[in-house]
């Protein structure tokens, strides 16, 4: 009788457990690398254009050339948003090659330490030589089945979560491409009206909300070290929101105190103190004013706007990535920046 043949028989439904989930993060891997190369190309074009059209209005001071600079810009934010979204792709499928690595590894240690120990056991009876003992082994190799069984199906279970959590992240990112208020071309129907700058705008602050969305959970590692992954070891919740800002074409720089963010605002005429301007997409100041980090405290990304309150989502809450709901106060703000 060949004991292993006999074990691998009972192991059938986890041995299939592992075979669903072998050679599939191989696949995600090389999506991993081409998201990597698409990306790291459309930088090259971004760059390789922004170039190019400065040396262009150099030399080029004539009727048309507002328009070209125009144009210019538009076809720069597109490179740029598109860049961007392949980075957050390959994140995002980074993080299915990791579930379905450890999950096949899982499965397949489970299978390999099932054969073993049935084996052993069909191998112990048979070796007694009676057919009493041949079944009782059996019997006990059968009734060890069922625990690894369901441990392998768990994995099963846990893979495709992550998978469908990674396709639904996916769809949302390939609408915020599609929708991002530049690719459109709105902004070129109604030269001279104020509706296509606020279809730009509507279309930023949605890019804006949607990559903010996808970092919540997100925390500093080790807790209480402020290393994070948006900017420098300090104090992080400026650098969120300004890099959620630059994911969106918003033309900031990665500050990391809030007062500068309310500065950089007050120099482009899109600072505010009354909060009856709060829309999505922009940011909220905490405390009483930009001069120090004893009075500009905190900052957060508007993502609702709801009677008298407001949800943000937050940098550095609880050295997380955080939806918090507050209301909208000037006691608590001293005033916002659209971006």
């Amino acid at each position: 009788m060949d004991t292993r043949a006999m074990a691998r028989h009972f192991a059938e439904s986890m041995i299939g457990h592992r075979n669903s989930l072998a050679g599939k993060a191989e696949d995600a891997v090389k999506v991993q690398y081409a998201l990597h190369q698409t990306a790291a190309g459309l930088t090259d074009r971004h760059e390789d254009q922004r170039k190019a059209a400065k040396t262009v209005l150099e030399h080029w001071k004539g009727g048309n050339s507002e328009g070209f600079e125009q144009r210019s810009d538009r076809l720069g934010r597109q490179l740029r948003v598109t860049a961007d979204a392949a980075r957050d792709a390959e994140k995002i499928v980074a993080g299915v090659t990791s579930a379905l690595t450890t999950g096949h590894t899982r499965a397949r240690q489970a299978v390999e330490e099932y054969l073993d120990q049935a084996t052993r056991l069909l191998d112990a009876g048979k070796a007694v030589g009676t057919q009493a003992a041949l079944l009782k082994a059996v019997a006990r190799a059968a009734d060890l089945e069922p625990a690894y069984t369901k441990e392998t199906a768990a994995t099963v279970r846990h893979v495709r979560g992550e998978l469908e959590d990674a396709a639904r992240k996916l769809r949302a990112l390939e609408k915020e491409v599609e929708h991002d208020g530049v690719a459109d071309g709105r902004a070129e129907r109604t030269r001279g009206s104020t509706k296509p700058s606020r279809a730009r705008a509507r279309g930023r602050a949605r890019t804006i909300i949607s990559a903010a969305r996808r970092e919540l959970g997100t925390r500093e590692n080790p807790p209480g070290s402020n290393r994070n992954p948006y900017g420098p070891t300090a104090a992080w919740c400026s650098s969120f929101a300004t890099a959620m800002w630059r994911k969106a074409g918003v033309d900031i720089p990665l500050l990391p105190f809030t007062g500068d963010v309310f500065r950089w605002g007050q120099r482009r005429g899109k600072a505010y103190t009354s909060l009856s301007a709060v829309k999505p997409g922009d940011v909220l100041l905490f405390g009483s004013g930009p001069s120090s980090p004893a009075t500009s405290t905190h900052i957060g990304i508007v993502e609702k706007v709801s009677g008298g309150t407001v949800t943000l989502i937050e940098g550095n809450s609880g050295d997380s990535v955080r939806r918090n709901t507050h209301r909208l106060s000037s006691a608590t703000f001293y005033g916002g920046v659209h971006p």
